[in-house]
């Protein structure tokens, strides 16, 4: 019988995720509620909808687009939050382009928890930019995810974008 040594990724700031993700409460509503910077990663309001960082990004630049108001379901979004929602995605995606080039995007909507929905009862758009070669052997082989920029920097690059 051939035995795997098991690796150990000593990672302690995800301490603080565990001991939130059984709080009450929603994330976004959560973030809202504090001022928009680095600290929430909150990146812009809108009038019914905002942008904000994914704290535990895919790759670089993933970004949530969700409406203000607290809605678990997508066809019980007003008119005006879909269509602001929809631009803010739009406009985004252009930043992103514009200041991290990526050669793709992955964007979608995860409903339910078994559509894949880590948030479930605010429904929102994922915008995860991708390049050729950002999938590699290490999430397979080594259980490990590199992602070669902070989100700070993400953050900043973006956020000088959206300033002008």
């Amino acid at each position: 019988m051939v035995t795997k040594k098991l690796d150990v990724l000593w990672a302690p700031w995800r301490m603080a995720y565990i001991k939130k993700a059984n709080e009450p409460g929603c994330v976004f509503c959560k973030k809202l509620k504090k001022k928009d910077g680095l600290k929430n990663l909150v990146l812009y309001r809108g009038q019914v909808a905002f942008v904000m960082l994914n704290l535990y990004p895919y790759t670089n630049g993933h970004l949530m687009v969700a409406p203000v108001k607290h809605v678990r379901d997508l066809e019980k979004l007003d008119a005006a939050t879909l269509a602001e929602m929809m631009k803010l995605t739009q406009k985004m995606i252009k930043i992103l382009k514009k200041v991290m080039r990526p050669e793709g995007f992955n964007v979608g909507i995860n409903i339910g928890k078994v559509g894949g929905a880590g948030v479930l009862g605010h429904v929102h758009i994922h915008i995860v930019p991708r390049w050729n070669g950002d999938h590699n052997f290490m999430p397979v082989i080594g259980a490990t995810k590199v992602m070669p920029q902070a989100l700070a920097e993400v953050y900043a690059l973006l956020k000088k974008e959206l300033s002008k």
